[in-house]
């Protein structure tokens, strides 16, 4: 991750305060839906790749049996606070081979973003077709179509949040740019904790923005049937559902 990427390693901890306003609750109960409704393998396994804290996975436990993936040990200490008897493993979603095949696997909140490649593209999507059992489904979040992005007249978007959660409070203001195919977003957060004061922290972000229509072309190369479907949680990015041939 070199030196950006700073939200999932030393600010792990405020990953949960930063996004407190997200419904994990609601989103994963869609995801179910969504799971039940067009996956034909027959069994309850889902794989949570790039899980970070584990908040989907709090809520699809009730009713699958779960597994999580993530390459930042940071974000994974925080999941496992949350959900001490789940599996979850460090790997890197490029090449991870749990030796399990799974009815459900998710890849979601645009985490496939941070590839840098459409070589990383092609290796994660291979990876996650050996993990999906005959029937199975994929649920992946896609990042932004490039053709949907808007900055203002400088060729820029400026925005500030501020949240709360027990005596912590942060607040995160990002400069975003487009450079070539990656959106590259400057954040400086100002974090207010008992006993440490006020603490300053810059981060740097860079993702890749990759057209849905490219993002279904390389899944389809990977021996998945994919589709793109509206999305209630994010109406500007969709979400790619791509089903593995066959059933059981």
């Amino acid at each position: 991750m070199g030196d950006s990427h700073r939200m999932y390693r030393e600010l792990a901890r405020y990953y949960d305060v930063v996004y407190g306003g997200k419904d994990y609750a609601k989103e994963a109960a869609f995801f179910s839906r969504l799971a039940r409704r067009y996956g034909r393998s027959g069994g309850r396994r889902w794989l949570d790749v790039a899980c970070g804290t584990g908040r989907h996975l709090e809520h699809l436990r009730v009713r699958w049996q779960v597994v999580g993936l993530d390459a930042s040990p940071e974000m994974l200490r925080e999941a496992r606070r949350r959900l001490p008897r789940v599996r979850l493993v460090r790997a890197d979603m490029r090449d991870f081979d749990l030796g399990a095949e799974f009815d459900v696997l998710s890849c979601l909140f645009s985490a496939i973003g941070h590839l840098r490649t459409e070589a990383d593209l092609r290796r994660t999507f291979r990876s996650f077709a050996r993990h999906l059992r005959p029937g199975g489904v994929l649920l992946l979040e896609p990042f932004l179509d490039p053709r949907r992005v808007k900055v203002g007249p400088t060729g820029e978007h400026l925005s500030m949040s501020a949240r709360t959660e027990g005596p912590v409070k942060v607040a995160r203001a990002a400069r975003s740019v487009m450079r070539g195919p990656f959106l590259r977003i400057e954040y400086a957060y100002l974090i207010a904790e008992p006993g440490r004061g006020f603490v300053r922290v810059d981060d740097l972000e860079e993702s890749r923005l990759v057209p849905p229509r490219r993002l279904v072309r390389l899944l389809r190369d990977a021996g998945l049937r994919p589709r793109v479907l509206p999305s209630p949680h994010f109406p500007d990015r969709g979400i790619i559902v791509a089903t593995a041939p066959g059933e059981r």
